[in-house]
């Protein structure tokens, strides 16, 4: 029997609860998306699918500022899906991928998910980078009971069960980062990000971080998302002269960023950086001039050495060209649709809550090493990594947590951290 949502009628309302989430979202470009999905023919049921196909979504920047990373995670998932198909499909069908903008504009995010789960009758969605796409998005997703697989590392504090979580959270990545940074005797922190809700909240976590492990924080800057007038930030940094700078912009503003510092003269060894936004993809837009030697943190790269990475970067090269990276969210978004599969095999079917259920302590040897997903908050245990940017625009892993370390996004077993955590966490403990 064909599953019902509610429709169009319910638009308005979402996209209210999106603008409050997301209150601090990007300043972006706020083009009208032209969405690239397939008219609906019929709609197959989320729950149980007809036809000799099931219909998942993808939606991603496919233009403006964020395209210079989301283009190649949505490769990665159309990867994943072919891959998917060869071997038999999930339940014997055949996956149908329905590809949507984002363009870069969180509320278009948030109307293309609605098209997705209720003109589209997809049975998942694979979508997203900045926090406010998701965050617009998760109140259509709640809404309407749809599930999304959310590939980017992000902030934290923060659990729904509609959400699979891929990327890190901040105890697998933000955290380890500054624990590498204090071993490593860098004390004196400068904050630059975009001005959107990863790097404020990200920026709020590092100074509860700071007041207990003897950082100084000395100074905090943010601009609008895909700015590139960065001489004036990139100034205040030489003042300052940190040990380094903690790195949460996003998009083009990057590459304008590690530019004006490389023109004003610095090197690591002066004015070391640390990113958590910047992986192999951004590298090449960067520059490696520009970029050569400065660190980064995250939990895979195209050099880690497992025998799934091996297999999954060889075919991504084979698939899209030699010329192409392979990165932390890409990696993370075929990560993914592969967990969702095997999810939906185990329960039978494409049902929200059976897929959920089906979810909970499932293990998958990815290319990043072995993954588990939670059994209450959707996140997947990962293993934490800091590299250094070498002269190929690939980055040599420095560092390790030697282990997956078990996510934990509202960051409960942290006691500096009582009190930054919102109520999201409870009421997904409650659902789970």
């Amino acid at each position: 029997m064909k599953t019902t949502r509610p429709r169009r009628g319910l638009m308005a309302l979402f996209l209210l609860l999106a603008m409050f989430a997301a209150a601090c979202g990007d300043n972006n470009d706020n083009s009208t998306a032209t969405g690239g999905g397939e008219e609906p023919a019929g709609g197959e049921a989320a729950d149980a699918p007809d036809g000799d196909t099931i219909k998942v979504g993808i939606l991603h920047s496919l233009s403006g500022t964020m395209s210079i990373s989301e283009v190649a995670v949505h490769d990665a998932e159309l990867l994943a899906i072919e891959e998917i198909n060869e071997a038999g499909g999930v339940l014997g069908k055949q996956l149908e991928p329905v590809i949507e903008d984002g363009a870069s504009d969180w509320p278009t995010f948030a109307e293309k998910a609605e098209k997705l789960l209720t003109v589209d009758d997809v049975a998942v969605v694979f979508g997203g980078w900045t926090s406010a796409s998701r965050k617009a998005m998760l109140p259509v997703f709640e809404g309407l009971d749809g599930l999304l697989f959310y590939p980017v590392q992000y902030e934290g504090l923060e659990a729904s069960p509609n959400i699979f979580y891929t990327g890190a959270t901040t105890n697998q990545q933000i955290i380890p980062a500054l624990d590498y940074m204090v071993e490593q005797g860098m004390t004196d922190v400068y904050l630059v990000g975009s001005d959107y809700v990863f790097p404020r909240t990200a920026n709020k976590i590092i100074k509860a971080y700071a007041e207990e492990h003897g950082l100084n924080v000395l100074g905090e800057d943010y601009l609008p998302l895909g700015e590139t007038a960065t001489a004036t930030v990139v100034s205040k940094v030489m003042d300052a002269q940190p040990d380094v700078v903690f790195n949460t912009l996003n998009g083009d503003t990057n590459v304008a960023f590690f530019k004006e510092l490389a023109a004003k003269g610095n090197t690591p060894d002066q004015i070391q950086t640390i990113s958590v936004s910047v992986a192999e993809e951004e590298v090449g837009g960067i520059g490696v001039d520009n970029i050569e030697g400065h660190l980064v943190a995250w939990d895979y790269f195209q050099t880690t050495d497992t025998p799934e990475n091996e297999e999954f970067v060889a075919a991504f090269k084979a698939k899209y060209g030699e010329d192409r990276v392979t990165a932390d969210p890409i990696e993370a978004a075929y990560v993914g649709v592969h967990l969702w599969a095997m999810a939906v095999e185990e329960a039978g079917t494409t049902d929200v809550d059976a897929v959920r259920e089906a979810a909970k302590g499932l293990a998958f040897d990815a290319p990043e090493g072995p993954v588990t997903v939670s059994d209450w908050n959707q996140h997947i245990s990962k293993t934490a990594r800091i590299g250094v940017v070498n002269a190929e625009g690939l980055i040599d892993e420095v560092w390790n947590s030697g282990e997956p370390i078990e996510p934990d996004p509202c960051l409960e077993k942290y006691d500096w951290a009582v009190g930054l955590a919102q109520g999201e966490c409870d009421a997904a403990k409650e659902a789970a």
